[in-house]
């Protein structure tokens, strides 16, 4: 049994019985029956279904995202754009999948060579709750678009969105085994991976999850595609417009009521700015409005769930008895729902619970560097590496900032965050692989090498 708990409330909205095995059986035999008509569909077929998708996406923005509201509790502002976003990369696919499936012309002794994409099958999705339809879109668009099949393990905390999303794809054109929202446990993924009909796996979600599905990806000799966790550092150095870095903090850190993956956790400054730093990000993250997603004008929402409330409070309890100190928030509020403040913890210390470890809420570390090339090496103690930011006024530096942080994805003087034109994933214990872009199209596909004399 599958249950959906509004975090705003703690109330039941929902419950789904879990597929048994004869139910799962029957979805995997269709899925590879559906693989072998979709695969041999034209790019133009696909295409004019995936815009359908976007234009469904757009039409339901407020409907869908008020599902994830109640589902995960985002605010509501927050959902309705996280659906036009997947309609982005629905319509992003669409124009240019062809395009980047493309034979790759090659030089060799032979008359004529190339490479060639090929789709591998149905490929299977275990996805987390803090993005519900996004991380599954940005898996959908392109994994249909190359000409696989695409199963769905979703979050049992979301399983409203994941059937919304199936629902929403079959009335966009894809018949109903090209896409399938499985409802099932955990317990569940192993088998599905090693069953002969699976291609491959892609995971978001944690370093336990991540290593769970890689694993058994591995054992079955399939590729596997793993976003996991992260620490994102934020390097504000000594010539950096300090108050614009303070706003683009706040956003990073809070957005999503804190629970991204890229979202600015190690705020590290160098010594020059750091009290300006401190004192407008403190001011900028006390004024937020902590309350019910779906009322207008709220910043923060509750948190998805009790227990990770609570992991949430433990360590920032923690980290300050480690010594770090707590400038404001840090306390459970009264009342119903899973809220969490805007927290911001000072004298943050390498080798201490809110340096080493991911807090996935709205909880901001600040580490004090004495120079850049310490903010650098600061930023690259971790065992995380997701993504990284950079505030300079001076480009160039930044921009040798950026490369010299170890992440997937390092941006200068701006937020982190995902866009279809460009690869997205981390390195370390962040994971492997690489969603969006090119890149997330050629994730799951038989590069195939053709050689031709005479």
């Amino acid at each position: 049994m599958l249950r959906s708990i509004n975090p705003a409330t703690g109330e039941e909205i929902a419950r789904y019985d879990a597929l048994d095995a004869s139910s799962l059986e029957d979805r995997l035999a269709r899925a590879d029956r559906a693989y072998r008509r979709h695969r041999a569909t034209p790019f133009a077929e696909r295409s004019a279904k995936m815009r359908r998708a976007a234009d469904l996406l757009d039409a339901r923005a407020h409907a869908l995202g008020a599902l994830a509201v109640a589902e995960m509790g985002k605010p509501l502002a927050q959902a309705e754009a996280e659906i036009r976003k997947c309609a982005t990369a629905c319509r992003f696919y669409a124009d240019e999948a062809e395009r980047l499936m493309a034979p790759e012309l090659a030089v060799t002794d032979a008359a004529r060579s190339y490479a060639v994409y090929e789709p591998l099958g149905p490929i299977l999705a275990v996805m987390p709750w803090n993005f519900p339809f996004w991380q599954a879109f940005r898996f959908i668009a392109p994994t249909l678009m190359a000409g696989n099949v695409g199963l769905l393990k979703h979050a049992s905390n979301v399983s409203g969105c994941s059937l919304a999303i199936e629902a929403l794809l079959r009335e966009a054109g894809f018949d109903g085994d090209e896409f399938q929202s499985l409802l099932v446990g955990s317990d569940a993924v192993a088998g599905i991976i090693a069953d002969r009909r699976v291609a491959g796996a892609t995971v978001t979600g944690s370093e336990g999850a991540g290593r769970a599905v890689g694993a058994a990806a591995g054992a079955a000799l399939k590729p596997s595609v793993l976003e996991l966790g992260g620490s994102d550092a934020f390097l504000v150095l000594a010539d950096a417009d300090v108050e614009r870095a303070a706003e683009v903090a706040v956003t990073s850190r809070t957005q999503n009521n804190g629970q991204s993956c890229i979202a600015a956790k190690r705020f590290i400054i160098e010594r020059p700015v750091l009290e300006a730093f401190t004192r407008a990000f403190a001011g900028r993250m006390e004024a937020l409005r902590l309350g019910d997603p779906m009322a207008p004008g709220t910043d923060v929402g509750p948190l998805a769930r009790e227990d990770l409330r609570a992991e949430i409070h433990g360590q920032v309890e923690r980290a300050v008895a480690e010594g770090a100190r707590l400038l404001m928030g840090g306390r459970v509020p009264e009342g119903r729902g899973f809220y969490y403040p805007p927290t911001v913890l000072a004298d943050v210390r390498e080798g201490t619970v809110a340096f080493d470890e991911e807090i996935f809420g709205p909880v901001a570390s600040i580490i004090v560097a004495d120079d850049a090339d310490d903010a650098v090496r600061l930023a690259n103690a971790s065992r995380f590496g997701l993504g990284g930011a950079v505030f300079t006024r001076d480009a160039a530096k930044g921009e040798r900032v950026a490369l010299a942080l170890e992440c997937g994805m390092a941006f200068v003087n701006g937020l982190v965050k995902s866009d279809p034109h460009l690869p997205f994933g981390g390195v370390k214990d962040s994971g492997y692989g690489r969603e969006l872009a090119a890149h997330g199209l050629h994730a799951f596909t038989n590069a195939k090498t053709v050689w031709i004399e005479g």
